[in-house]
């Protein structure tokens, strides 16, 4: 009978003692890879729109896409959407607006798509050419050929950004 509970406990207790190291490594770590993720968006803001004051707006409008917006002082607006694309949240881009509301720049924060396949939509600058000047989901879209569901992805992303701008213009340039 011990033969067949001592294995168990033994078990229980490595697992527990996992558990607790793994909660202290969370609980240390946590400050430090929020700053690291902040450092992320503010430089990405920086190469979207040049050396900036910004003003986090904390709401995020019910979108579940949409993980961060922040507006400068001189009225522009970058909004940072997550997209799938092949890879389930594979794109992770800031696309800004000027003050009139225009889409006037796309950069990525991050990229999960296949390299030398979905990674085009970030590779291929005529890709996020397409884009610009937007103002609404009427604008022509191609996709790249062997990256179609990464094409997608991207332009679900920058109708996403585009949707919830539109809809809260007010709020975000004001609140």
């Amino acid at each position: 009978m011990k033969d067949k509970i001592l294995p168990t406990i033994v078990l229980t207790i490595i697992c527990v003692v996992a558990a607790v190291l793994l909660a202290f490594a969370y609980e240390g770590t946590k400050d430090s890879i929020a700053k690291q993720k902040e450092l992320k968006f503010s430089s990405t803001v920086e190469l979207l729109f040049g050396e900036c004051e910004i003003r986090m707006v904390n709401d995020t409008f019910g979108v579940d896409a949409i993980k961060n917006i922040a507006v400068t002082s001189d009225g522009k607006t970058a909004v940072e959407v997550v997209a799938d694309g092949y890879s389930k949240g594979g794109i992770d881009v800031l696309i800004g607006f000027d003050e009139n509301g225009t889409l006037c720049g796309i950069e990525f924060v991050a990229l999960g798509e296949t390299p030398g396949l979905g990674s085009k939509v970030r590779d291929i600058p005529t890709f996020r050419e397409q884009f610009i000047g937007a103002t609404d989901d009427s604008y022509s879209f191609d996709a790249i050929s062997g990256a179609t569901f990464s094409s997608k992805g991207m332009k679900n992303a920058v109708d996403t950004a585009l949707k919830v701008y539109n809809e809260n213009k007010e709020a975000i340039l004001n609140g």
